[in-house]
């Protein structure tokens, strides 16, 4: 009786994880040695990323329960999981940038999931490429703030020849 209710609670887990997560990357961590698995750990705890072997059993129910089956069909093999309740980006993140640092081929991302949306392993990469949040906000207002400028020149400009016209009426009626 002890085993079914241990289960349960880890499905519970799961699914609790599953559907707070605001990014997580499922990988097959097989080929990995001993010390490459400490270090990629530590880089994932470092970013604030949990990270553990799930087995895929308990993560099918938990993935059912949550709402999100698309991701049943990629619990195939050794399984293990980066989930980030904060960055729905750091997993894929960390796990791309430490998968080209030591030129691995062992560690295969299977698929994603942000913000309750199951992504394949392209999706995945294609997250972890994408620019830091403080890049992007500052992309966005360098953007807003383009138009502005434009119109203050302008604006300047107008101003700046109302100006000269002042400026030849008074040198004319001083000359004449």
């Amino acid at each position: 009786m002890a085993v079914t209710s241990e289960k349960k609670a880890i499905v519970a887990g799961l699914k609790e994880q599953l559907t707070t997560a605001k990014g997580a990357v499922l990988t097959n961590y097989r080929g990995l040695t001993v010390a490459q698995d400490t270090k990629l750990r530590r880089k994932l705890r470092e970013a604030g990323v949990e990270y553990r072997v799930v087995k895929n059993t308990m993560t099918r129910i938990a993935a059912q329960e949550a709402g999100v089956e698309d991701l049943v069909a990629y619990l195939e093999g050794p399984t293990a999981m980066a989930v980030s309740f904060t960055d729905p980006v750091a997993p894929a993140r960390v796990i791309s940038d430490f998968v080209k640092e030591h030129k691995l081929k062992t560690l295969e991302v299977k698929a994603g999931l942000v913000e309750g949306k199951v992504i394949t392993a392209d999706g995945v990469k294609a997250l972890a490429n994408l620019p830091s949040r403080e890049v992007l906000l500052s992309q966005v207002l360098a953007g807003m703030q383009a138009p502005i400028a434009g119109l203050v020149n302008v604006l300047q400009g107008s101003i700046r020849n109302v100006v000269y016209v002042l400026d030849a009426v008074r040198q004319q009626k001083e000359s004449a």
